[in-house]
This record gives C-alpha cells, structure tokens and sequence, in this order.
C-alpha cells in the first residue's frame, strides 16, 4: 500500500491509506485533538472576559466601538463605569447584563397564502 500523506497528532505520526478504515478509536483521537485546540482558542481569546474589571480600551475591544461611542454610551448612561485617579473601569458583568438586556428578536412577518 502506498502512503498518501502523514499527518501528525498530538505526539504521534499517522499515515493515511487511501483504503484505510476509520476507527472509533481514531474518532476519539480526532475529537480530543479538536477540542484541545477550540479550547485553547477560546482561552486565548477570552483573556478579556477573564477579568472583573475592565478599561476603556478592553471594553472597545469587547463591543467593536470607537472611542466615541462608547464615551456617548457613558454619559447617556448606559454603561456604568467607576473613575479612579483619571483611569475608568468597567464591570464584565454589567456589560453583559446590558447586552443581555438590549437583545433584539427579529422575528419575520408571517406569508399570507
């Protein structure tokens, strides 16, 4: 049989047949390897929510908005924040609370027929 390519798992090499059977055992493999690797995506990506404080520049991060939106979203009160020695923090919770709050259904206009 002739190698059609290899492919390395975790520690170890695996060769692919192109008549090779797929092995729950393989699957298992296969399953582990991704959610290790969604994992540590979604750790890396989610250093911001990490923690309970947050600044300007991790909220705007947070949110995709300018530095002017989220000043307008301040003083119309919208998000509340805490100002020590010039430097604003926001909580992670009460921002998602307010996202939670402001969730908008779309629901489509039902078709006569």
């Amino acid at each position: 049989m002739d190698v059609t390519r290899g492919k390395n798992i975790g520690k170890e090499s695996v060769a692919i047949f192109p008549n090779q059977l797929v092995t729950l055992e393989h699957l298992e493999m296969f399953k582990e390897e991704l959610l290790s690797r969604l994992k540590n995506m979604l750790d890396v990506s989610s250093g911001i929510a990490a923690k309970k404080w947050l600044k300007s520049s991790d909220v705007r991060k947070l949110l995709g908005i300018s530095p002017g939106t989220l000043q307008n979203l301040r003083v119309n009160g919208t998000i509340p924040f805490t100002k020590i020695g010039g430097v604003l923090y926001y909580d992670y919770e009460d921002i998602q609370r307010i996202m939670s709050a402001n969730r908008k259904h779309n629901l489509l206009p039902q078709q006569s027929g």
